[in-house]
């Protein structure tokens, strides 16, 4: 990965040509530089933060004109003299009324702000500024229902969201692109998306999805497959490190060997690096100096929560999301740890395998996965948004940071079954069927020896009820009906308000 802002700018990876410009008249003034152009740039972007400026960066490269604007001005200058050979694309502005006056009519406008209400900021701000053909667009992080209300406002311009993946490297030299808003507007602007998005082949990982908060939603469940995906493999590394005391630098060809089979990914990539890193200060392996207390921003939080309005279970998901929760509460384990004991114990030799390993997280992964696309088929049917789930796979295949070869397959598998779940398809419930066994194993052995495994564990309690025709809810449904007479269906009839004989105690 570069590692210095000019090696995102122009380095060894900067593939095209920069073509000339068109006119119109503005400048930008500042201590450092006067820029007088005669420039109408193709699209604008507001908020040089580090994603804002690699994306702009990564349109000018693909041969657009981009003028950029930072509320900093700044920011500004020293994005722009950084900029090196892709400069004369790039028209920096020193005010709002600049920066709109430098764009091509009608304008297309990306925001590159903090999610909440320094997006309605900004907009407030446009809005006296354009006229009703003009598009802002949306791209961070944002909550799909603010979306959503923000289109439902939008007034005298057009409005749309999108999900850009890929984290820094991504927005530089292609991320994935979920794009939701007006059908139309996406078109206007999707020849720009398509050709800074990352590429799968030749196809580019950028697609619409739906009108509103559409795209949004889409990158709120990538973003909770994320959580879940690197879970897992904290997971898997806790039970070499704890169970089979095994050494960091000892766990990084596992997961580079990993790499090679159908657990090729970005994050098995970057989880063998980070394995492998040792701390410059101390010489010591970086894992053993990283503190476990996970940070998170949010986003896999709301993926939970909407589930759970849409009466969709996402364990692994919802599992992840609670262990970074419970990785926060630093003191509280500490004390347990004192109370209790220390929960990890080192196995026996012979309890698990490498293999074992391997297998358990495959079928983790597959039922993530499986959980996170009924998520977004019953979030499709409930706002009426015709999602092609096969379409999401093919987008998340590169770009982003849950790409992995698995999603080739699983765009081919939801295209020859787009009604079914994917845990049905033929492909994938033959994959189960020859890891389910390890994944049992793995999680019944790290139980026996206390150490913690919850997305695994919701993994297999998930893929246990799922398979079972006849479960234990028919206690819940007489319970519910003994103290709220809310009734009950029956096996041997039809219908769905039958009450039970206690029902004779409240006459």
């Amino acid at each position: 990965m570069p590692e210095r802002f000019s090696d995102l700018c122009f380095g060894t990876r900067a593939r095209h040509q920069i073509s000339a410009t068109a006119t119109a008249s503005v400048s930008f003034c500042g201590p450092q530089t006067r820029r007088s152009t005669t420039t109408v740039s193709k699209i604008g972007l507001i908020g040089l933060g580090t994603m804002g400026a690699m994306l702009s960066l990564n349109i000018a490269e693909h041969g657009f004109s981009i003028a950029v604007y930072n509320r900093t001005g700044a920011k500004t200058r020293a994005f722009f003299d950084n900029a090196g050979p892709l400069a004369p694309q790039i028209t920096p502005t020193g005010s709002l009324e600049e920066f709109v006056a430098a764009l091509e009519v009608p304008r297309k406008i990306i925001l590159m702000v903090p999610a909440g209400a320094p997006v309605d900021e900004q907009i407030a701000a446009l809005k006296p500024l354009l006229s009703p053909e003009d598009l802002i667009i949306d791209a961070g992080n944002a909550n799909f229902h603010e979306t959503n209300r923000r289109s439902a406002e939008a007034e005298g311009y057009q409005f749309m969201g999108i999900g850009v993946s890929g984290g820094e490297e991504g927005a530089r030299f292609g991320p994935a692109i979920m794009g939701g808003g007006p059908e139309a507007a996406w078109k206007r602007v999707a020849p720009i998306l398509e050709a800074i998005a990352a590429k799968y082949g030749e196809t580019p990982c950028a697609a619409w999805f739906g009108p509103a908060g559409a795209g949004h939603f889409v990158k709120t469940v990538h973003n909770g497959i994320e959580y879940a995906d690197m879970q897992l493999i904290a997971e898997v590394y806790g039970m070499m490190r704890d169970g089979m005391g095994m050494r960091a630098a000892d766990c990084a060809p596992v997961f580079e060997r990993w790499n090679e089979g159908p657990l090729e990914s970005y994050l098995i990539d970057i989880s063998a690096r980070v394995a492998a890193a040792s701390d410059p200060d101390t010489q010591k392996p970086m894992l053993d100096i990283i503190l476990d207390r996970a940070g998170q921003k949010g986003t896999g939080r709301w993926t939970a929560i909407e589930a759970q309005q849409l009466g969709t279970p996402i364990p692994v998901i919802e599992a992840a999301v609670a262990a970074r929760n419970m990785s926060a509460m630093l003191d509280d384990r500490r004390k347990g740890e004192a109370i209790f004991g220390a929960g990890p114990q080192t196995l026996p030799a012979d309890a698990l395998t490498l293999e074992d390993l391997e297998a358990a997280l495959t079928a983790g992964k597959i039922m993530c996965y499986a959980q996170g696309f009924t998520l977004l088929a019953r979030a499709g049917a409930e706002y009426g948004w015709d999602i092609p789930l096969d379409t999401v796979a093919q987008t998340w295949r590169a770009g982003c940071i849950i790409r992995s070869s698995m999603l080739n397959d699983m765009a081919q598998a939801l295209s020859d079954h787009p009604n079914q779940s994917l845990l049905h398809s033929p492909a994938f419930s033959e994959r189960i069927k020859s890891t389910e066994p390890a994944l049992r194993k793995v999680t019944l052995t790290a139980i026996q020896n206390g150490i913690a495994v919850p997305a695994l564990s919701g993994a297999l309690a998930w893929f246990d009820t799922m398979r079972t025709a006849r479960g234990p809810a028919n206690m819940l449904q007489g319970q519910r009906d003994f103290f709220g007479a809310h009734g009950f269906e029956r096996t041997d009839r039809d219908g769905g308000d039958y009450h039970g004989p206690w029902a004779r105690f409240w006459e």
